[in-house]
C-alpha cells in the first residue's frame, strides 16, 4: 500500500469531509474535499486522485449522474466508492451499473471505509495472480473488437474506442486470458476482486450486463459471453495476441 495514496471526497455534508479528511490522513493518505460537481471537476483537473468517495444524494448533479461522467471521460480509471444515506438493494444496484467499484451505506464506521478503499486499491491496481499476462502484448483481438491492454480500452473494427471502467476491464481480461471455460460466479468474484470481497452476490451479473452491453452482446443469443445455467459463464469466441497497435 502506498502510503501517498489520494483520495478524492466528494460530500455536501461539511462535518463527513473533515472526518474523512482527518482520519484518511492519519492514516497516511493525502485528501482533497469536494462539495459539488463542480468542486470535484476542479479538483479533478488540478491533480488526478487514485480513488474518489462519491456521496450519492448531492445536491443538483447527484453521484450517479457524477459517476457516469466520470466513466465516460478521462478519469474513467480512477475507482469510485460510492456512499449514500439510503441501504436500498436499488441503489446499490444502480450505484455498481453506472460504474462504482464499491458501495458503503450511511452511517458506517470510519475504520470499514478505510478498509474498503484499501481493497478498492489493492483489486484496481493487481491482475489476479492466476492471470498470465504477456507483456509484449499491448493488444488483444477477439471477433471484432481488440483491446487496448495499455490504456484499458476497446477498439472496434472501425478504431473507434469504447471505454471501459475499472471493474468492466478486469471482468474483460479473466474471460479473454481463460476463453472457452465455464467460470462461476464466485470464481469470476475471486479472481475480478478478491476471496475477501464483501460484495452481494448480483454484482457479478450486474457487471457480466454491463459488459455485455459494451460489446453489443445480446444475453439471448451472445457471440461472446455465454451463460450456463446453474453453472456460471464461458467467453466463447477465440482470442489473438496482437504484439503492435494496429
Amino acid at each position: 500500500m502506498n502510503d501517498s495514496d489520494h483520495v478524492l471526497i466528494v460530500d455536501d455534508d461539511r462535518g463527513i469531509r473533515e472526518l474523512l479528511a482527518t482520519y484518511l490522513e492519519k492514516e497516511g493518505m493525502r485528501t482533497t474535499a469536494a462539495a459539488n460537481g463542480r468542486q470535484m471537476r476542479a479538483a479533478l483537473e488540478a491533480a488526478t486522485p487514485d480513488l474518489i468517495v462519491l456521496d450519492l444524494m448531492l445536491p443538483g448533479e447527484d453521484g450517479l449522474a457524477l459517476c457516469r461522467e466520470l466513466r465516460a471521460g478521462k478519469h474513467r480509471n480512477v475507482p469510485v466508492l460510492m456512499l449514500t444515506a439510503r441501504g436500498d438493494e436499488v441503489d446499490r444496484i444502480i450505484g455498481l451499473e453506472m460504474g462504482a467499484d464499491d458501495y458503503l451505506a450511511k452511517p458506517f464506521g470510519v475504520r470499514e471505509l478505510l478498509a474498503r478503499i484499501r481493497a478498492v486499491l489493492r483489486r484496481t491496481r493487481m491482475l489476479p495472480p492466476n492471470i498470465q499476462v504477456t507483456e509484449s502484448a499491448q493488444m488483444l483481438g477477439f471477433g471484432e473488437w481488440r483491446l487496448d491492454t495499455t490504456h484499458r480500452h476497446l477498439l472496434d473494427e472501425q478504431g473507434t474506442m469504447v471505454a471501459l471502467s475499472g471493474a468492466e476491464y478486469r471482468l474483460l481480461r479473466v474471460f479473454l486470458d481463460h476463453p472457452q471455460r465455464v467460470l462461476t460466479r464466485d470464481q469470476l468474484m475471486n479472481l475480478t476482486q478478491g476471496k475477501n470481497a464483501d460484495i452481494y452476490d448480483r454484482s457479478i451479473d450486474l457487471l457480466v450486463s454491463r459488459l455485455r452491453q459494451r460489446l453489443g452482446d445480446g444475453a439471448r443469443e451472445p457471440r461472446y459471453i455465454k451463460t450456463l445455467r446453474n453453472e456460471g459463464y464461458v467467453f466463447s469466441s477465440a482470442v489473438t495476441l496482437l504484439a503492435d497497435p494496429p
